[in-house]
């Protein structure tokens, strides 16, 4: 649906709806760049997330604070209205929610209208991929509109207009350029990708690497740790991501070993910063609340590691930091049992 809006020579303007579900710092990061590539855009939030706030001060103090808010965005509480009229659904909202937002809103969705998940992680209760979980509510008639957009893409950097490059997967062609036009900026480049699942799994299964990056990090170590640990870290993520469907290529992409290497290094990192926490003493608990915002890392650390287990698939990393997050094992005697393993060949664990 297209909005007419008035410009600088009072000529007439118009502009596609867009919809951002999910008024934290990368919805509204998405809503603002959207804005700028001329969308009229809805971003929806609770207010608890301080949206009301948002539509007076024209800034997320909350999430992302020191950025405007262009005009073309209207921050609401109101579901409904923000969907209504949208030729786009812009889902950015934590894994672990999705479901319920996915059922409050299927009433409201017209039939054609694409979707784009932007969240990284998986559903704790089925281990499902957020795309298997969006066509469960949805159904699978949803398949050729949805899309996944992923990569290294701090919210902080990309409000800022520092350049990005991330991909959009999805199984239908059309769908995938469509959100590419969408979203491509001078300042954030968009890749599409046919691969849905690896694209999803690499950004949900970095999460937990990064983590355990930051634990070393707060351990005190150094570079040659943090080399070894994303380096094996990306077999782990390969061994586990074409098991679970995707394709091998696509762990080496942007969306693999591009967001691996942004979320294991950088200080906007949460997984990281959590991970530090941690290793300086802190629980899980203690960390969450520490954080105030969510690390899914720590939830898809869980899934991963139970669904390891019942593939047989080995993933030492994984298994440390479930140990260290969940059964209270000292962090420096999980690094220690990392080291001590049976000998391996290199090669031979990324087959």
């Amino acid at each position: 649906m297209k909005r007419q809006l008035y410009g600088k020579g009072n000529e007439r303007v118009d502009m596609e709806k867009v919809c951002v579900l999910g008024a934290g710092s990368w919805g509204t990061t998405l809503a603002a760049l959207l804005a700028k590539n001329d969308k009229q855009v809805a971003l929806w939030g609770r207010v608890e997330d301080g949206v009301e706030l948002m539509a007076k001060s024209r800034e997320n103090v909350q999430f992302l604070p020191g950025i405007i808010i262009p005009d073309q965005v209207t921050p609401t509480i109101d579901i409904a209205a923000a969907i209504e009229g949208a030729s786009l659904i812009v889902l950015s909202i934590p894994s672990q929610a999705l479901r319920g937002v996915l059922v409050a809103i299927e009433k409201y969705l017209d039939k054609d209208i694409c979707i784009v998940n932007t969240a990284k992680g998986l559903e704790i209760t089925t281990g499902m991929r957020l795309s298997q979980l969006v066509e469960e509510i949805l159904g699978q008639e949803v398949r050729e509109r949805f899309a996944v957009l992923s990569g290294p893409s701090h919210a902080e950097e990309v409000a800022r207009e520092i350049p990005t490059a991330v991909t959009v997967a999805a199984s239908c062609n059309d769908t995938a350029f469509l959100v590419q036009d969408y979203f491509m900026s001078p300042t954030f480049r968009v890749y599409t990708n046919p691969d849905v699942a690896g694209v999803e799994l690499g950004g949900a299964l970095k999460n937990i690497i990064a983590l355990a990056a930051g634990v070393a990090y707060g351990l005190g170590y150094g570079d040659n740790t943090m080399a070894a640990l994303m380096t094996r870290g990306l077999t782990e993520i390969i061994r586990m991501g074409a098991a679970m469907g995707g394709d091998p290529r696509t762990f080496s992409g942007l969306s693999g070993m591009g967001d691996l290497v942004v979320t294991c290094g950088s200080r906007h990192s949460r997984n990281r910063r959590a991970g530090e926490l941690i290793g300086q003493g802190l629980s899980l608990e203690e960390t969450l609340i520490r954080i105030g915002m969510v690390v899914e890392g720590a939830h898809t650390c869980r899934v991963v590691h139970k669904m390891a287990l019942e593939m047989g698939i080995d993933m030492p990393i994984t298994k440390a930091c479930y140990q260290v997050l969940y059964e209270n094992r000292d962090p420096r005697e999980g690094v220690g049992n990392l080291m001590e393993r049976q000998k391996k060949h290199e090669i031979e664990e990324i087959t």
